[in-house]
């Protein structure tokens, strides 16, 4: 992609954050790509709504049941219309090493979208169609969403409302 499209909105509470990631979700299960898996990482400090995002995108994209933090387990994986999710925590992961660790790789194909938190603590981790950055912003929250792919230019729009 030639030049990166950015979108910014302010998030009044936790309700518009998962609007928004709700937003995202439909937008890229209309557009999965057939031949890899869709990237997002969410990034920002501690408590700043990256799993409430995450929560958001996932119950849209039809995962019932309890959502869980992979704060611990690393990665959780959830299959919902006809799509695989990885929802994976790199926090508590000390380096590229320990990342492969993980199985990633297996699921980079057609038909799965990767939410990886803490993108920026593993080197060379699966590059991004979609960075999510979440900051405090006043009694709030900042979104901004930068499309690094043709394929993250096609959904990002469908957030702005």
């Amino acid at each position: 992609m030639g030049q990166s499209q950015l979108i910014s909105l302010d998030l009044v509470d936790e309700r518009h954050c998962r609007a928004a990631a709700a937003r995202l979700a439909l937008a890229v299960l209309a557009q999965l790509p057939d031949d890899r898996a869709f990237v997002i990482h969410l990034s920002g400090a501690l408590g700043v709504g990256k799993t409430t995002f995450a929560r958001g995108f996932l119950e849209q994209a039809g995962v019932s049941g309890r959502i869980r933090s992979p704060t611990y387990t690393l990665v959780e994986t959830y299959d919902a219309s006809g799509k695989e999710f990885m929802h994976v925590d790199l926090y508590r992961v000390s380096g590229t090493d320990e990342a492969e660790g993980l199985g990633l790789r297996e699921y980079d194909r057609g038909g799965v979208v990767w939410l990886i938190e803490w993108p920026e603590r593993v080197a060379g981790i699966a590059s991004p169609d979609v960075r999510v950055c979440l900051s405090h912003a006043g009694p709030g929250r900042r979104l901004c969403l930068l499309a690094e792919t043709s394929a993250g230019a096609a959904v990002i729009p469908s957030v702005e409302v």
